[in-house]
């Protein structure tokens, strides 16, 4: 029994130049970051609606022709184009910069635009429910650090347990669950129920925003 070879035999993982790959936490929490950012960033998004609002600028508005739902939909366009940029230029950097690996580009395009298209239709509802900008931007702090704990930004994955089903109402855990995705080498067809979920997300909640944007 001795002189038998072994049962179990060990074969470490080796990148292209023969040395063990080091673990890179900023693979993990990158992805976490991002989404944090860019619900703090769509949150504000809605502060210039406020703001005609108090000016009369968004009364005069009303007057002409425009829908009170076309206004709501072009600032969220709007806010969905920063949104969008910021995003790109974040994993375009840190791509560049740190070598970071965000997989497959054919599906890591919908995943973000699917991801801030969520995240702007809750900074669109915040903008319907506040009263000033002042509540947006105290809302909206708020509701990015509860996101993102509920989302599991700031730990690089979904919370386990009860809380598991609140992160589910949350843009940052659909998110997180699809960058985990493509990190572990997932492909567009993999994605399809979390884009999914993002987009019906970001369908009821403009709809909501517009129907109490009316009402107000």
């Amino acid at each position: 029994q001795g002189g038998s070879a072994p049962r179990i035999t060990l074969v470490a993982d080796s990148n292209e130049a023969g040395s063990p790959r080091a673990f890179d936490p900023l693979s993990v929490l990158a992805p976490g970051m991002a989404l944090l950012f860019l619900m703090y960033t769509v949150s504000l998004g809605g502060r210039s609606l406020l703001a005609e609002q108090r000016e009369g600028t968004l009364a005069r508005l009303l007057t002409s022709p425009t829908d009170a739902g076309q206004v709501l939909a072009g600032k969220m366009l709007g806010t969905f184009l920063i949104g969008l940029a910021q995003m790109t230029i974040l994993i375009g950097g840190s791509t560049l910069l740190f070598g970071l690996r965000w997989g497959d580009p054919l599906a890591l395009a919908p995943l973000i635009i699917a991801a801030v298209s969520a995240a702007t239709g809750w900074g669109m509802l915040l903008a319907a429910l506040a009263r000033n900008p002042g509540q947006v931007s105290g809302l909206g702090m708020a509701m990015t650090l509860l996101f993102g704990l509920l989302g599991g930004s700031f730990f690089g994955s979904a919370l386990q347990g009860p809380l598991a089903l609140l992160g589910r109402l949350t843009p940052n855990s659909w998110g997180q669950d699809g960058f985990t995705r493509l990190a572990q080498g997932g492909a567009l067809p993999d994605l399809l129920p979390i884009l999914a979920a993002l987009l019906a997300m970001a369908g009821v909640l403009l709809i909501v925003a517009i129907f109490i944007f009316r009402r107000k």
